[in-house]
């Protein structure tokens, strides 16, 4: 995914109230979605949400598009005890935990074992994101690889999903996949591969998930991708704050935003934006489980502490 703007795993290490202060200038609304769909992949802490109101808050701006569900994810235990919570705020909300390739250098027994508690919360749908990143330099490819085969066994053992940031490393991530045994569910969020990529893993029976680099009238091989995918196995994500569709790249990020990307693969896939956003809600709602969750806690409820503090 190098040819796309990202961000720097330092800017996600920052706490959300940082987060605020450094949010870019925000794009309008797009045009409300025909029918509704679910934002698979979101970071709401890093868009500077911090309490129960902001998730709401948050949510209200993407219900109002038709993105009425979205997965926020954690990359580190901070950010893992937080979704936690925030997924108790809202029943539109659930999380996803794992640690981020790049906070792999120095992981702990403990942390691993915090990430397979807070794995084990009804609200959580997915361990991720878990994979490689061979574009930063935070974590050494062995450290990554190693917690990657441990996160792939989390899964495998709760039954659940797993999410896989795969960045600059298809032959590792795909390798790995095969001498561990995949889980039942495997996502490539922010999918980066081309379409003989996509193929492999449509074939492996994995899910692919869009953002808004989809979008981008640079990113041919990605975009020829996403044209070949079987639409029982595409999902649309935001991969809020970052990765803003066209026509508004490089402005701040938000589960709002995803009906840009909905439209973007539907040209692509030369079908209507409806057919997209269906298909997109209905795998979500098949991928995750998400009519079998259990209710939010206090739904709306304000917050107790707030505090990511390690």
């Amino acid at each position: 995914m190098s040819e796309y703007e990202c961000y720097s795993p330092r800017i996600r290490s920052r706490g959300p109230e940082a987060r605020v202060s450094e949010r870019r200038e925000a794009p309008p609304p797009p045009e409300p979605l025909p029918v509704p769909t679910v934002d698979a992949h979101t970071h709401l802490d890093a868009c500077g949400c911090v309490n129960a109101e902001d998730v709401r808050a948050a949510m209200d701006r993407a219900a109002a598009v038709g993105v009425t569900r979205a997965v926020t994810v954690a990359d580190d235990l901070a950010s893992a005890r937080w979704v936690v919570q925030a997924a108790q705020w809202d029943d539109r909300v659930v999380a996803a935990v794992a640690l981020h390739p790049t906070r792999t250098a120095a992981l702990t027994e403990d942390d691993h074992a915090e990430i397979e508690r807070l794995a084990r919360d009804p609200r959580v749908v997915a361990v991720g994101e878990t994979g490689l990143d061979y574009y930063w330099d935070y974590s050494p490819p062995v450290a990554q690889q190693e917690s990657f085969r441990r996160h792939i066994d989390l899964a495998k053992r709760l039954g659940k999903p797993l999410m896989i940031h795969d960045r600059d490393a298809h032959d590792d991530v795909l390798r790995i996949l095969r001498e561990e045994g995949a889980p039942d569910t495997v996502v490539f969020h922010c999918f980066s591969g081309d379409a003989a990529m996509a193929r492999e893993c449509a074939d492996a029976g994995y899910v692919l998930s869009f953002a808004g680099p989809v979008t981008f009238r640079n990113a041919r091989a990605l975009r020829e991708a996403a044209a070949v995918v079987p639409e029982g196995q595409l999902l649309v994500e935001t991969d809020a704050p970052f990765l803003t569709p066209h026509p508004h790249r490089g402005r701040a990020n938000e589960p709002y935003c995803l009906p840009w990307t909905v439209r973007g693969l539907a040209d692509l896939r030369e079908v209507p934006d409806d057919r997209v956003a269906a298909a997109a809600g209905h795998n979500a709602e098949r991928v995750f489980g998400l009519a079998e969750l259990p209710p939010a806690a206090v739904p709306g409820a304000p917050t107790g502490d707030t505090s990511r503090s390690a």
